[in-house]
């Protein structure tokens, strides 16, 4: 899943948490669903950024 997927999903989450009228129970498992998107949206950008230091370091090296 794509990072502006991941936050478009976590946009309707908090509109959802805020807006419904929701049970103890469904608000868990909205929230749950929330937490798991923020965990994929971290993975995420973690990859980009071992990426983007790599090309850094990369370009470094060619400089050198």
């Amino acid at each position: 899943m794509e990072l502006e997927e991941i936050m478009e999903k976590l946009d309707e989450t908090v509109r959802k948490m805020e807006q419904e009228k929701l049970t103890l129970e469904q608000s868990y498992q909205v929230f749950s669903e929330g937490m798991e998107l923020v965990k994929q949206g971290n993975q995420t950008i973690d990859k980009v950024e071992k990426k983007i230091q790599i090309l850094m370091r990369e370009g470094e090296e060619e400089e050198g």
